[in-house]
């Protein structure tokens, strides 16, 4: 759905975007990730036609923004982060407008806004003012813009900034359940939500992209520094002991835990799952063994890795 090579954006004295490439397959719920001012908006811009690229190319379902802007916009459904709504219409009256202006038919178009409504959790405001509306409905609202002329790839720039929890999760409902219909790029710098909504991120920083891949691959990168927490009914001098004569182990902490259990932090020599061997060693020892987990580390703790600067790694 979208192709993305060597794409560079320069402003007056700043590279706002520097030589990307990257490619969203159809059906995709792709997160850019990133900072303020990493260069995301400024992506976004771009695909939407918004914006002209200085180089590099862009293809958006086969079509170049550039040179076939006029195909791009019609199958793009793009909501940016000031949702520019009318806060004087009403909500049926503004999707019926929207939908009319993106090339749809009267009966088109009352069938389609009477759709997203649906979708979206706005049919019991249809008639209410947007400007009267909480910032919750609002971006409903922006979303069923975005969605009116069934576009086949759905931009949405920080969709749930300035809301509530109530209200974020709502709306991350609604973007997951549009997978496989549509493909939808995400651009947000809050990690948990990118983790709970994307099936693949791109990550940004300084208008590079630094990483691209599944959030399983990524944890990849963070294999070396995988812990093993295992909580034994045991001395912790007799834990001690054995963990140092364990070659995998590189590193261990052992902390008293509740009643006669120590809670063991190992961390593994190369990236080695060390459960196994841990196992091993509790049932050799008659050891009560009550936990035994490998850590897993969060997209925050993978962003951080990836964009920390070369001399701290």
């Amino acid at each position: 759905m979208i192709q993305v090579s060597n794409l560079t954006k320069r402003y007056a004295g700043r590279t706002a975007v520097s030589d990307i490439s990257f490619h969203v397959a159809r059906g995709e719920i792709v997160g850019l990730l990133g900072p303020n001012g990493a260069g995301k908006s400024t992506t976004m811009r771009i695909l939407s036609s918004y914006l002209p690229a200085t180089s590099g190319t862009v293809r958006v379902a086969g079509f170049d923004v550039f040179y076939e802007s006029v195909e791009v916009r019609r199958r793009i459904g793009f909501m940016p982060e000031n949702n520019p709504l009318y806060p004087e219409m009403r909500v049926r009256e503004y999707l019926k407008f929207r939908a009319r202006l993106k090339g749809l038919g009267g009966r088109r178009s009352r069938e389609r806004v009477t759709t997203v409504m649906e979708q979206c959790g706005l049919t019991d405001v249809s008639r209410r003012i947007i400007g009267q509306l909480s910032k919750g409905y609002r971006q409903r609202v922006g979303l069923a813009d975005a969605l009116v002329h069934e576009p086949e790839l759905i931009i949405l720039d920080e969709p749930t900034i300035g809301l509530d929890p109530h209200q974020i999760r709502s709306v991350r409902q609604l973007i997951k359940s549009l997978a496989g219909k549509h493909t939808v790029l995400i651009s947000t710098h809050i990690l948990p939500e990118a983790e709970m909504m994307c099936s693949r991120m791109v990550i940004m920083f300084g208008g590079k992209i630094l990483a691209a891949d599944t959030p399983e691959n990524l944890q990849k990168l963070m294999q070396g520094s995988s812990q093993i927490v295992a909580e034994i009914a045991a001395r912790a001098t007799e834990l001690n002991a054995a963990f140092s004569q364990l070659s995998d182990v590189e590193k261990f902490d052992v902390s008293a835990s509740e009643g006669e259990f120590q809670r063991c932090a190992l961390t593994p020599r190369d990236g080695c799952d060390l459960r196994p061997a841990v196992f091993a060693l509790a049932r050799e020892r008659g050891w009560i063994l009550r936990e035994l987990t490998r850590s897993r580390h969060s997209l925050e703790d993978i962003y951080v890795q990836v964009t920390k600067p070369e001399e701290e790694n």
